[in-house]
């Protein structure tokens, strides 16, 4: 009699991991939606170039339209970023952290061309960041 008292006591039951576990996708997917808003409300849409350090400027609104979010079960987490886009796969990482790509120069020669970081999706993680510990607050509901 004792024995069974103390075996639905642990938390390993499948009523209450499943629980946790659609407690955990609801409170990341909230999460990685509030980030990247965040982050695509960072970038302004004009034609001047933005300042190194601070986030890009949308010449043509591409970037802002392919930054999506995603909750990985296997992982239990989300992955919050923008997709690479043919021919344009090393354009968001060059511009959140900088560095040299190959382009083509004058007549087509190609070039080593220096980027100065540009971030947009590291600010926008540290903005929402301090509120995801309010997120789980009574999350998981019995």
């Amino acid at each position: 009699m004792i024995g069974m008292v103390t075996k639905q006591m642990f938390f390993d039951r499948k009523a209450v991991t499943s629980r946790v576990d659609k407690a955990a996708r609801k409170v990341l997917s909230k999460f990685g939606a509030f980030v990247r808003t965040g982050a695509k409300h960072s970038i302004r849409k004009r034609k001047a170039v933005s300042e190194p350090g601070s986030p890009p400027s949308s010449h043509v609104g591409l970037l802002r339209k392919l930054i999506y979010f995603g909750y990985d079960p296997g992982r239990k987490s989300v992955v919050i970023g923008p997709t690479p886009l043919h021919g344009t796969a090393e354009a968001p990482p060059l511009l959140e952290y900088g560095g040299k790509a190959r382009r083509r120069g004058r007549k087509g020669r190609p070039v080593m061309a220096t980027y100065k970081a540009r971030p947009f999706m590291g600010p926008a993680f540290e903005r929402e960041k301090p509120k995801l510990p309010a997120m789980w607050a009574n999350s998981v509901k019995a």
